[in-house]
């Protein structure tokens, strides 16, 4: 490992600590965060919260009271659960991604003005206000809410996008938007998230003209779709778009209010391949060396942390130093053991780091991130999972 490497500084900091661990570079994490900001072109960036879960990490972004700061404003929470305890945390600005029917939650949010005020729900169907109104059990709160339009591209029958919300049209979006004023609900936003853009790398010429054409496309509908449901709530608080692929495409269009982003502060290997920004990989993770089953191969514990999404290679962790280090096709990242070839020089004892293919989910293995200044100092905070919560 050379002293340019950008693991050196981790390696180093923790030296005396034993793997397994996970360790975060706070330079290039700020550095990153910096860069989302820039990028956003004073829009406020929401901070989606599934691809940090670490409290601290949130902190560092957002200030102390999570709500925020430099450039960033509110969290996009991904679980209820896991929005009520960030507001009794401190955060005042917490939008659902998805929408929740978890009926003790949504008891709890209604019973309490400040979870009300702090929290937006989605929603993208009547029923769900069915199911809220019964598990709140009085017609005298409001809650807040925001309607999940579906971004996703269309041509002839091919639908090329994530599989979200069942709202599409303008007509769509002002009739659920007017069932919601009539059932008591109050009515501050829409979000359209263009995942087709966003998640997708830009790894050919078909990719980046099919991101073009969707971008097109969106634009247009979203702004058609604004009109009517404004034409029924009036003003809208919140336009929300976008993610940490395609920040630029969502801040282009007037309407947009605030833009998400998370998994541009710790750059998983996803998002090795976009051109829109300078991936700067900021968490990794290392692993013991066990044994040395034959001369060019060194195993090391556990390290099978697949990512969601469609099983493939994409999703497998990716050991990145020593360099030229590699998972064997018979067996890949394994649930307690992972053999590696081009391993001739590695000693029992070693560490081998990797990179996570999505950005929180590695939080999920571990209880505690080592936080590292670009001065070696070190300081250990936990992870959602070391806080003692899980929220799916």
């Amino acid at each position: 490992m050379t002293e340019t490497s950008p693991i050196a500084g981790l390696h180093a900091a923790t030296a005396e600590l034993d793997p397994p661990l996970a360790a975060l570079d706070l330079l290039t994490l700020r550095t990153n965060a910096a860069d989302l900001v820039r990028r956003a072109s004073g829009t406020p960036v929401r901070v989606a919260s599934k691809s940090v879960r670490c409290r601290a990490v949130l902190a560092e972004v957002l200030g102390a009271d999570l709500t925020a700061a430099g450039g960033f404003a509110g969290i996009m929470s991904y679980s209820l659960r896991e929005a009520l305890w960030l507001v009794r945390h401190g955060a005042r600005d917490v939008l659902l991604g998805y929408p929740s029917v978890d009926r003790a939650a949504l008891a709890e949010l209604a019973a309490d003005d400040l979870l009300l005020r702090s929290i937006t729900l989605m929603i993208d169907d009547a029923a769900q206000f069915d199911l809220i109104r019964a598990a709140v059990g009085t017609d005298r709160v409001r809650p807040r809410v925001c309607l999940d339009v579906d971004a996703s591209l269309r041509i002839g029958p091919l639908h090329l996008g994530v599989r979200r919300s069942p709202l599409r049209t303008p007509g769509q979006a002002a009739t659920l938007a007017g069932e919601a004023l009539r059932q008591g609900f109050h009515v501050v936003g829409v979000m359209t998230y263009e995942a087709q853009i966003a998640g997708l790398p830009d790894s050919n010429v078909a990719v980046r003209l099919v991101k073009r054409a969707s971008a097109a496309e969106i634009r247009k509908r979203r702004a058609e779709v604004l009109d009517a449901v404004r034409s029924v709530t009036g003003e809208l608080e919140i336009v929300n778009s976008g993610g940490s692929g395609s920040i630029e495409v969502s801040v282009a269009d007037p309407d947009v209010t605030e833009v998400t982003a998370g998994s541009g502060l710790y750059v998983p290997t996803l998002f090795d391949a976009y051109r829109s920004f300078t991936p700067r990989p900021a968490l990794y993770f290392a692993m013991p060396v066990l044994r040395l089953p034959a001369p060019d191969i060194a195993t090391v514990f556990a390290g099978g942390y697949i990512a969601s999404g469609p099983a493939g290679p994409s999703r497998v962790p990716k050991p990145v130093w020593p360099r030229k280090l590699k998972l064997l096709g018979t067996e890949g990242a394994g649930e307690v053991q992972t053999p590696l070839s081009g391993a001739a020089e590695l000693r029992i004892g070693d560490r081998v780091w990797f990179r996570h293919a999505k950005a929180g989910e590695l939080c999920e293995r571990f209880d505690t991130v080592h936080l590292v200044e670009e001065d070696g100092s070190r300081v250990a905070v936990p992870t959602y999972r070391g806080e003692g919560v899980c929220f799916g």
